[in-house]
């Protein structure tokens, strides 16, 4: 697998969020952000993110929050129809990946186990699942997990 480090900058976002276990309700946020973006005149050179903020493991699956997300610039003027908050960047192992259940799965194994052979260690920042309109329509994503450098011994 194939993975690089980057620096995602900070965004500005617009976001639906589910809750609820992770799954099929997920698409139905990510269609209606789709649908406001495309309202909005966004979707054509948007960056899309999905973001688990919950590990499923330590939180109850009906408690699990999922934001559907895009980049707004600065002055892009929101209503009340939906969400706004801020993803503050930093440092992520980025992973491009068949947008499938099982190349994900896949992929999430290898990701962590890239990580940890590595110089960086997992922050406790949210995973961001990105993707951008190449990708969409190719039926691609980019797994983004958040790092820091291990300290020195």
């Amino acid at each position: 697998m194939y993975a690089n480090v980057e620096n995602i900058p900070k965004y500005r976002i617009a976001y639906v969020r589910q809750v609820g276990p992770y799954g099929p309700n997920n698409i139905q946020a990510m269609e209606k952000l789709k649908k406001w973006a495309e309202e909005n005149n966004l979707i054509k050179s948007a960056i899309i993110l999905g973001i688990p903020q919950d590990n499923p493991e330590t939180t109850l699956p009906e408690n699990c929050r999922y934001d559907a997300c895009i980049a707004i610039s600065e002055d892009f003027q929101l209503n009340d129809s939906i969400c706004e908050s801020e993803i503050s960047g930093g440092k992520y192992v980025i992973s491009k990946v068949k947008h499938t259940v099982e190349d994900i799965q896949k992929a999430w194994a290898e990701i962590l186990s890239t990580i940890q052979n590595s110089e960086y260690q997992i922050d406790n920042k949210p995973i961001l699942e990105r993707y951008t309109g190449d990708m969409i329509n190719n039926g691609y994503c980019e797994i983004c997990v958040p790092v820091k450098s291990l300290p020195f011994d």
